[in-house]
């Protein structure tokens, strides 16, 4: 993609791979300063890799300390990371349910606050939280899941309300199923019968995920807020 900005500071958690990944490696390619969270290691060529469990407050401030001291103030931060624990409802031990709120939702928060500090100062920024379809739709087993990234839709909307004022946006991507190792592990049954409620009739891409993100945060869109983007096939139209 041909460079039109001038490099900004680009933060990304869970960029080893994956969605977080592709996203990571497109905004290295269209010339931006990276800087990717990961619990392991493992981050793009060309980006700072920043070993940080976001669940950890100081861990965050360290790695946007980093970040900041190599790229500038953060301009752009993808909340990506997340976990599941998936399992039915009356199964659901407490930990299953705070684990996945803390890593998905109050991590998100966490980072949302620490950028903003940044932004607020620049009187610039954009903000973007990966979600998913399962949190407009929901999905037996994954109660613990589908609320963590619902609730990224009320902070996004929240955050853009109160930050709009500064240029500041804040908006959430919503994918839906993508092809990554976690869906590598289906059956081709179960894949078989997943594409058929999707319109498309297929899989998304890590690549279209972060194509979508790189365009919610460049200048195409610098008046979507608030927005909830669908990356899905079609999967949750209307939700």
């Amino acid at each position: 993609m041909t460079q039109t900005h001038e490099p900004r500071s680009v933060l990304v958690t869970g960029g080893n791979r994956g969605i977080g990944r592709a996203i990571a490696a497109a905004y290295v390619a269209h010339g931006d300063r990276v800087a990717v969270t990961t619990r392991s290691g493992g981050a793009p060529d060309g980006a700072l890799d920043l070993r940080c469990d976001i669940t950890d407050p100081a861990q965050v401030e360290a790695a946007f300390v980093r970040a900041e001291e190599a790229h500038g103030p953060v301009e752009v931060l993808v909340a990506n990371a997340g976990i599941t624990a998936d399992t039915l409802l009356l199964r659901m031990s407490e930990d299953d349910w705070s684990s996945v709120l803390d890593t998905n939702l109050t991590a998100s928060f966490r980072l949302a606050k620490r950028a903003s500090k940044g932004m607020l100062r620049l009187r610039r920024g954009r903000i973007v939280f990966i979600s998913s379809v399962v949190g407009l739709l929901g999905s037996a087993g994954q109660v613990n899941y589908a609320a963590s990234k619902a609730g990224l839709v009320g902070m996004a909307r929240s955050i853009a309300r109160e930050l709009g004022s500064r240029s500041i946006t804040a908006n959430v991507v919503a994918p839906g199923f993508i092809e990554t190792d976690m869906t590598a592990v289906l059956t081709e049954d179960q894949k078989a019968a997943i594409r058929t409620q999707v319109p498309l009739g297929r899989y998304g891409t890590t690549e279209e995920i972060a194509k979508t993100v790189l365009w919610l945060t460049g200048d195409g869109a610098a008046y979507v807020t608030g927005a909830v983007i669908p990356v899905d096939g079609g999967l949750g139209m209307g939700h």
